[in-house]
């Protein structure tokens, strides 16, 4: 007998987070070839093509479950409008988060962001997570302010690849 294995899904006020397949490699290009959403984020590059789309979702397809994740967020009506997910850097789970501009503003972010952290408090058993936001973006600031986490007061260096430089980042955590 075989396992079957039920996929996560996340389930919000407004949206479903779900695990991320390829079919939405076609919807995450056309959102994720934005110089401003790209610029604010560590590992997109602009210009953002299918291939770059394609490329993401096979290594978060391989990546291990017990340190990674990536849910995609569906809006009902909108389909798939961005992702939120988790990595281990340095042996500790931080988060990373993206929404696709026609959808900035509406609050969608921070209501994944929660959602995604009740989903790793609850399967992962995760008591903290970390998370960064590049300082000249006061956006994401209020997003992960509003999704609980505090700052640490620590600032760090991180690279863009769609400025191609470091950008001074603050980091911030979440204690469960």
């Amino acid at each position: 007998m075989c396992a079957i294995q039920i996929e996560p899904v996340i389930e919000t006020q407004r949206l479903r987070l779900r695990r991320a397949r390829m079919t939405d490699a076609p919807r995450m290009a056309k959102l994720l070839n934005d110089r401003e959403l790209a610029r604010m984020t560590h590992a997109i590059p602009h210009p953002y093509g299918l291939e770059d789309a394609q490329a993401y979702l096979a290594q978060a397809d391989i990546a291990d479950p017990d340190d990674a994740a990536l849910f995609v967020i569906d809006h009902p009506e909108q389909g798939p409008i961005g992702a939120v997910g988790f990595d281990s850097v340095n042996g500790a789970p931080e988060m990373g988060y993206w929404i696709g501009r026609p959808f900035w503003g509406l609050g969608f972010a921070t209501e994944a962001a929660k959602g995604a952290l009740v989903w790793a408090n609850e399967t992962w058993k995760r008591r903290y997570v970390l998370a960064r936001h590049f300082s000249d973006n006061p956006a994401s600031a209020s997003v992960l302010c509003k999704a609980d986490f505090l700052y640490t007061g620590e600032v760090r260096l991180s690279p863009s690849v769609a400025r191609g430089e470091a950008v001074p980042s603050r980091m911030m955590v979440w204690l469960a």
